[in-house]
């Protein structure tokens, strides 16, 4: 009986555990001041080139600080 919920569960099992690993990798990325600043520099160039207006850089910008404010109390506290 078990073997049979085994398998028929394989492809849930397999769903959660990618769906697990894609949060991880998600959660980590956001915790990255690395990436954040990455991000923030292209920002910038894209801004620079005339590829997005200085509103949607403002709003981009200011996420991405907070996120960046966020990520520095978490390490801290």
């Amino acid at each position: 009986m078990f073997l049979i919920d085994d398998i028929l569960l394989a492809p849930l099992k397999g769903v959660i555990f990618i769906g697990k690993k894609i949060n991880d990798v998600i959660e980590k990325e956001m915790s990255d001041e690395g990436s954040i600043k990455e991000r923030l520099m292209g920002l910038q160039l894209k801004f620079e080139m005339d590829e997005i207006s200085e509103e949607e850089y403002d709003q981009r910008e200011d996420e991405l600080l907070k996120l960046l404010e966020k990520i520095r109390k978490e390490k801290q506290g």
